[in-house]
Parts: C-alpha cells; sequence; structure tokens
C-alpha cells in the first residue's frame, strides 16, 4: 500500500503494479478449472476424485455427497465466489486502486478463515464476516446483474434468471451470495440451497431456483458464465477506473 502512495507520481509504473496486484488477487482462472475438473470426475462416474475437488472449491464436508450433491455445491461456490474472486476485487481497483483491491482481498480471506458461526470464532469472527458483506454488497449485485444479462451466452434463460434474482435473492442466509446463485439458478433452470454439513454444525437452507438439481453439464455452464462475467467486469471496472482518474 505504500508503494501505491509512492507510484502516484509515476502513472505508467503504477498502472503496471496495479495490474499485477489486481492479476494476484483474482480467482476466477482456478475458480473455473477446479469446477470443470469436478465436472469432468462426476461425468465420468468418478465420485471419490470428485469430492476430493469439491473440497478445494467449498468449505462443507463432501465426503459423503453424491454426483448431484457435488455439482450442487460447485455452481454454488461458483456462483458465490464470482462476487468474491473476480468482480470484489475489480471493482474495488478500480475505486481505491491496489490499495482497494489490497484490502479487499484480506478482509475476504480473513472471513473465509474466521468468519464462522462457531463458539471458536463467535468473539472476533463476526467483525471480519461483517466487514466482508459489506465490502461485497456491490460487487454481488454487479456480478448478479451481469449474470442475468449474459445468461443467454451460454445456453441460459435470461427472464427467469431475473425473475429468480427477483424472488429469491434475499433469502440467503448471507446478504450477497444468494444473488449470484439465485441468479445462477434461473440462467439454468435449476434448485440450489438445502442441507450442508460443516463438521458438527448442519445448515438448512432455502431453495434457490425451480427445478432439478444441477448435473456435470450445469457445473460446466456456470464455470463458463463465471468466466464471462469476469471478462465484463473486468472492461466495465476499467472503464470506470479510467473515468474516476481523469
Amino acid at each position: 500500500m505504500q508503494l501505491d502512495v509512492v507510484l502516484r507520481s509515476r502513472p505508467y509504473a503504477r498502472i503496471a503494479y496495479a495490474t499485477v496486484v489486481t492479476w494476484v488477487a483474482l480467482g476466477g482462472k482456478s475458480l473455473a478449472a477446479e469446477a470443470k475438473h469436478l465436472a469432468d470426475a462426476v461425468g465420468n462416474h468418478d465420485l471419490a476424485t470428485a469430492r476430493v475437488v469439491a473440497s478445494a472449491l467449498v468449505g462443507r464436508d463432501s465426503s459423503d455427497l453424491d454426483a448431484s450433491e457435488l455439482c450442487r455445491a460447485a455452481v454454488e461456490s461458483v456462483a458465490e465466489n464470482t462476487a468474491d474472486a473476480v468482480v470484489g476485487p475489480l471493482l474495488w481497483g478500480a475505486i481505491a486502486g491496489p490499495t482497494g483491491v489490497v484490502i479487499y482481498r484480506a478482509v475476504n480471506t480473513l472471513d473465509a478463515m474466521v468468519g464462522h458461526r462457531s463458539s471458536r470464532y463467535e468473539r472476533f469472527g463476526w467483525a471480519a464476516a461483517n466487514f466482508d458483506d459489506l465490502l461485497t454488497w456491490p460487487a454481488a449485485r454487479l456480478g448478479a446483474t451481469l449474470s442475468v444479462a449474459l445468461a443467454a451466452f451460454v445456453g441460459g434463460d435470461v427472464w427467469r434468471a431475473w425473475r429468480t434474482l427477483a424472488r429469491d435473492g434475499h433469502r440467503h442466509p448471507s446478504p450477497n451470495a444468494g444473488y449470484l446463485e439465485a441468479a445462477f439458478a434461473g440462467a439454468f433452470g435449476i434448485r440450489l440451497g438445502g442441507q450442508n454439513c460443516y463438521g458438527d454444525r448442519v445448515e438448512n437452507r432455502p431453495t434457490l431456483g425451480d427445478g432439478p438439481l444441477p448435473t456435470a453439464a450445469t457445473v460446466r455452464q456456470a464455470a463458463a458464465l463465471s468466466r464471462l462475467v469476469s471478462v465484463i467486469a473486468t472492461v466495465l471496472c476499467a472503464s470506470l477506473a479510467w473515468w474516476l482518474r481523469r
């Protein structure tokens, strides 16, 4: 962050620095790759491999999940992390430069580490969780809007995505994740939500969307939509950065 201040008098060096920081912070490419790896494993009926891959994608216990639940976990993770790992860093980078990217990813990572509702983290994890919710709020809305608008390019339904987002986006326990998950669920005509196990803790989340549980093909569609959202978000955030610094 101190380097960002020093480089303000050297615009080209600052652009290079900002590019490197943002590239390091983004997780869209690895997110899509892991999702496709899981889809391939499920498609080959190799649930043992799919469960191992799922453990890198989601925080829930994946050791007993069947093919449908593995695909649901993957789509939910891809949807939520489209905001957390892609749109969020881009948006805060556009607003506050490399410092914004570093702060956002630090808060997001801290939330993932300690922002859980458990007796161990109750006293200090809530601060990271709430700050992350605040910073991710605009990124989640932007990501959900782009997901709806771009759904048709990956075989999704724009109007169904919009209806599902408007109806179910607020039902998720997270003030942000539900918007992306509802948009993805509507786009592909699937059902997300349900019971998730986190060790000894069980969460029963509201249903988002109508239709069957996702399949391996849906996971691939979700990864493709996430990548497309990443590209358009990059263009929009670069334009916002240029406009703010004119």
